[in-house]
């Protein structure tokens, strides 16, 4: 009687082991990818404040390229004698403002169009469908290049020529997202009850494409630091000598072979940034159960 009872409890005990396990699991799926992504932007917002990091701008001639663990420049210095660890937090700061306000305006006025299309349909659906396949037809980059070139660089028109290119990704994503769940039994109890289409779009339906939206702009964070980066390195992005990750390995492929952590430092933390995100993404899909 005895054994019957301990081998059932190790029968139940069985199933709520591998629950905990994979609890676990996938929380940890979200834990590291998170806490990476706030230890650098920590660092990159807070530590000029805690520290004395030196300027990122006024370095001295007779102190370029220095190597790593030089005395008073941690991580060297580049080809102007600036100080690395200052310039890749702030250039770290830049890249990551540029991200997020890009994703947020995608966020929110592609969130808002493609819900709207979603919901209202027939000729305001076609109509906002056939605008946003007119920006997406045509070639993002060369689209990105040419605003950002007539703009003249800078922070601003870098996170606008970008914006051009999340905005209708993020409509199409939340247009899909809205005409999967405009006709569940709550949205039609909203419209018996006579709440209007605005009421209903930004009451019940954004709540519940929120979770989509927000894994496509954690994806979206590491897409945008990409072609940011890609965009500085050509010239065309955050202008010298204001840092950011894009334009600091743009200017040490000229010292690669004397001092190529001028490279792999910020190409290490865009390559942190963007697989935490993906990560990150992936492990709320699954967390959310979202296809």
């Amino acid at each position: 009687m005895a054994a019957a009872d301990a081998s059932s409890v190790a029968v139940a005990a069985g199933p709520r082991f591998h629950s905990v396990l994979s609890l676990a699991r996938s929380s940890l799926d979200i834990v590291i990818p998170s806490a990476t992504l706030m230890s650098i932007v920590f660092a990159c917002f807070c530590l000029p404040a805690l520290t004395s990091l030196p300027s990122p701008v006024a370095g001295r001639v007779l102190e370029s390229n220095l190597p790593l663990f030089s005395p008073g420049h941690f991580l060297g210095t580049d080809l102007n004698g600036n100080d690395s660890l200052s310039r890749l937090v702030h250039g770290g700061r830049v890249s990551i403002q540029i991200a997020f306000a890009v994703n947020l305006i995608g966020l929110v006025l592609g969130g808002t169009v493609g819900a709207l299309s979603g919901y209202l349909g027939r000729f305001v659906d076609a109509l906002i469908m056939r605008v946003l396949d007119v920006f997406i037809a045509f070639p993002s980059l060369v689209l990105v290049l040419a605003v950002a070139q007539g703009g003249g660089g800078g922070i601003a028109n870098t996170i606008w020529s970008l914006s051009l290119f999340s905005v209708p990704a993020f409509a199409r994503v939340a247009r899909a997202a809205t005409l999967r769940i405009r006709e569940q039994p709550f949205v039609d109890a909203a419209v018996l009850s006579g709440a209007g289409a605005g009421r209903i779009v930004f009451r019940h339906l954004v709540p519940n494409i929120a979770p989509q939206l927000i894994i496509f702009g954690l994806l979206g964070i590491g897409i945008v630091i990409v072609i940011e980066g890609g965009l500085s390195f050509l010239g065309f992005g955050v202008q010298a000598p204001q840092p950011s990750w894009g334009n600091m390995i743009a200017q040490g492929q000229q010292l690669f072979l004397s001092n190529p952590s001028l490279v792999l430092l910020p190409s290490g933390m865009l390559f942190l940034v963007v697989l935490s995100c993906n990560l990150l993404g992936d492990a709320l899909r699954t967390r959310w159960n979202i296809a």
